[in-house]
């Protein structure tokens, strides 16, 4: 199932000892990148919580938030650092010193300076904060999972629809193309004429000779071919169960440009340059809709 690479999804969950909520939001990236906030005492499940997205959402820039309120103080210790808070008694009592200052140094004053006091995990509940964490980073994933197929498949739509309107555009450059060489035939004898006058005698061996020199050098049915197979192509892929196929789609739209453009350069007729552009269109709205898919 073809999947969007954005979507949001969200969990709670409590234990009895805290209250855990998972917010997960993801938009399109070549790669998998997995970003994780949360409050620093619990950076131990880090790795764990990258590893569990990891197996549901393949691809795609990942933003994971994870709230915990805790309900009781099991699971953490509050650490008093002497050394640090020796350091600030000193490093204030120098400061008295050296401008002279009367104030002391107050209880309220030392416990309220950065790393006096510390608040970290109980080591023996890792494990079970980390399952905890997991539950609900666990459903979060599968409800943003859950909405980006329902984009990816708003995305297949989309982008058959558009593969159609291509291929009708294609069918209008194969029935114009064979009349160029008529016309040009035509033309080229009304142009002789029109410098030599009516009465010349034009080689019709010569007309044929510069006609198929025109339509070698205009001559599209290779590009036509490659650029429908090519379709043909993307709708298989897109009809099919593979769920991981951004990067093979974003490498078939290249080479439905490349086609593109040959058949453009060497079109010398003003509707199949117009209809070119159309396509163009089309297959750039294709590649700005695929950077999206997983």
């Amino acid at each position: 199932m073809i999947k969007s690479m954005t979507g949001f999804g969200r969990s709670e969950y409590s234990d009895g000892e805290r209250n855990i909520i998972v917010e997960i939001k993801s938009v399109n990236h070549r790669y998998s990148d997995i970003t994780v906030k949360m409050p620093r005492r619990y950076s131990f499940a880090e790795d764990k919580i990258k590893n569990r997205v990891k197996e549901t959402l393949k691809r795609g820039k990942v933003d994971v938030s994870i709230m915990v309120e805790n309900i009781t103080e099991n699971d953490m210790n509050i650490k008093l650092n002497l050394p640090i808070a020796k350091q600030y008694v000193d490093n204030l009592n120098q400061l008295k010193s050296e401008f002279g200052l009367e104030n002391e140094i107050s209880l309220g004053l030392l416990a309220g300076l950065p790393d006096v006091m510390k608040s970290i995990p109980d080591v023996e509940d890792e494990e079970k904060i980390i399952e905890a964490i997991l539950i609900p980073t666990t459903e979060a994933a599968k409800n943003l999972e859950n909405m980006r197929a329902v984009e990816g498949e708003k995305l297949v739509e989309d982008l058959l629809r558009k593969g159609d309107n291509i291929k009708a555009i294609l069918s209008n450059i194969e029935n114009r193309n064979p009349k160029l060489v008529a016309e040009y035939a035509e033309k080229l004898k009304d142009r002789i004429k029109e410098l030599l006058g009516n009465n010349v005698n034009i080689p019709e061996d010569r007309i044929l000779v510069e006609a198929a020199i025109f339509a070698d050098k205009c001559a599209v049915d290779e590009e036509v071919t490659r650029l429908n197979s090519h379709l043909m192509q993307l709708k298989t892929i897109l009809s099919g169960k593979e769920a991981t196929v951004g990067k093979k789609l974003d490498f078939l739209v290249q080479e439905m440009n490349r086609e593109a453009n040959t058949i453009g350069s060497k079109a010398n007729d003003i509707s199949i340059t117009n209809y070119m552009l159309d396509i163009k269109a089309e297959i750039e709205k294709i590649r700005e809709q695929v950077q999206n898919i997983e």
